[in-house]
């Protein structure tokens, strides 16, 4: 299954949702072949290491904090958290990054620890492992930054090192980004969206996008995807790519997997487009607006909604599609093609 538009990011210089949904070591600087979607047998996938091998020592002990920490984030650093009140929202990191980010494909943290200090194209900076996390407690979750020597932003990053010890310094590996999809010379239409979203994803998210609280609503057994509490707009999830790339291999919960997708590449991009719809579906906004994303447009995603760009694509053609033409036009100009 070959296609010329694949999907690719670009090495070194910048970005999934996010990511993401849409993500913390899905980043937008970093550029590969073009390459097909995982066999179900594929046996070059990373393989985690298991928790009963996390050291009884001050290390481990920090280690499990940080596991913790991304399985009940809200409870932890959350609005009421017991740690801390860092989070504006009541989700956990571990509803993007599936299983404490040991799933594959599902925003995974199999190199990210390898991967930083690393370029981001939306802040145009180097930023450190720490700053990473950071950065995703202030957009997808609308908070404030933590300490950097905070205990609970030590022990996340212990966490993220310990699971990706035995990724070589400055490599990917199979499972650490989204999967791969093919883009057909359409735009992603949200009214087909709508329908997929009614009969796959209304009994988990809710037909108001809000998400299901868990029993006592202290955090979310399925988060919310728009709405005051959801992620924020240029957070991963809320490209259209990125959010399809997850859903492909992930979305509706328990009948997807990465081995055997549920949806097709071209419904996976329809329900991100509408659930990312942003004339019907309103979220929150960068708490500090004056800074713009992306501010050098050369290393921008292509997916981002929002200009200037160094093409001459619309607003909604880069948020919607049809991409190919896009990546056309930045091959035939040496420009870089960023996911």
């Amino acid at each position: 299954m070959t296609n010329k538009y694949r999907s690719k990011t670009v090495v070194g210089s910048i970005v999934f949702f996010a990511l993401t949904v849409l993500a913390c070591n899905n980043d937008t600087s970093s550029t590969h072949p073009e390459n097909k979607a995982p066999a179900t047998d594929s046996p070059g996938v990373f393989v985690p290491p298991d928790t009963s091998t996390i050291p009884h020592d001050p290390f481990g002990d920090m280690v499990r904090y940080g596991r913790d920490l991304i399985m009940n984030t809200a409870h932890y650093i959350g609005p009421n958290g017991t740690a801390g009140k860092y989070l504006g929202n009541k989700m956990n990191c571990a509803h993007c990054h599936v299983d404490a980010g040991t799933r594959p494909f599902a925003y995974s943290f199999f190199s990210t620890h390898a991967r930083y200090p690393q370029y981001r194209g939306r802040e145009n900076k180097i930023l450190t492992l720490s700053e990473r996390v950071n950065n995703c407690v202030e957009r997808p979750h609308s908070g404030t930054p933590m300490p950097l020597d905070c205990k609970e932003m030590v022990a996340i990053v212990s966490y993220i090192k310990w699971l990706g010890a035995n990724v070589p310094v400055n490599q990917h590996v199979e499972g650490d980004e989204s999967l791969e999809i093919e883009y057909p010379n359409r735009a992603a239409d949200p009214k087909k969206g709508e329908l997929i979203y009614a009969e796959h994803c209304v009994s988990c998210h809710g037909k108001d996008g809000a998400g299901q609280w868990n029993a006592d609503s202290s955090t979310y057994t399925y988060p919310p995807l728009w709405g005051k509490w959801a992620y924020q707009h240029g957070s991963s999830p809320s490209r259209v790519v990125k959010l399809a790339r997850f859903i492909k291999a992930n979305m509706p919960d328990k009948k997807a997997t990465w081995q055997k997708p549920f949806l097709t590449d071209e419904e996976a991009l329809d329900v991100a487009a509408f659930i990312n719809d942003d004339r019907i579906h309103p979220r929150p906004q960068k708490k500090n607006g004056s800074v713009p994303d992306y501010p050098n447009v050369a290393t921008k995603a292509i997916d981002y909604d929002r200009g200037p760009y160094a093409d001459t694509f619309s607003e909604m053609q880069h948020k919607f599609g049809p991409y190919p033409p896009i990546v056309e036009d930045h091959k035939a100009r040496k420009l870089p093609v960023i996911w």
